[in-house]
């Protein structure tokens, strides 16, 4: 069952990177009932708080009707940045399940560790799940991105 609640995630992330967002997609589940989804849109919305844990966050509370999800778990394919892991925290989600780790902004275990400080709510962490296909879709959108780069670059210099 995580398996498949991990590709829509996926999926999400492939929707994002399609519009030119980092691939980073979503789902919060209630038992077996996904109750929200998120993806990446800051580019989109010009907005930095545009993340996808946030966006799930968001309608995760809208279909349940209140802010405590306490029953639910967050997947989500990049590890949850700190002000990500400050909204899991307040919305007391007790579980997240994260694909690849975030070597640069990770703050459940790769940068910093919020969910071991002494909060008032500590959520359970699981990480690597399709790890292989959640960072294989971020290097593959990065690697787009420096490829545009370079033709810009030589296109300037041709003319």
């Amino acid at each position: 069952m995580d398996e498949q609640i991990m590709l829509e995630a996926l999926r999400l992330a492939q929707e994002a990177a399609a519009e030119g967002e980092v691939p980073v997609g979503c789902v919060i589940t209630l038992g077996d009932r996904i109750v929200g989804r998120g993806r990446n849109r800051r580019e989109l919305g010009k907005n930095a708080l545009a993340h996808a844990e946030l966006e799930a966050i968001n309608d995760a509370c809208k279909t349940l009707g209140g802010w405590r999800l306490w029953q639910c778990t967050l997947y989500v394919t990049l590890e949850p940045c700190p002000m990500c892991a400050g909204a899991i925290i307040n919305a007391r989600i007790p579980k997240v399940v994260y694909g690849a780790k975030d070597i640069r902004f990770g703050a459940c275990g790769s940068v910093t560790d919020l969910f071991s400080m002494p909060f008032n709510h500590r959520p359970e962490v699981e990480t690597g799940l399709l790890e292989e296909q959640c960072l294989s879709l971020l290097q593959e959108f990065f690697q787009l991105l420096r490829n545009k780069r370079k033709k810009k670059q030589s296109d300037f210099i041709l003319e």
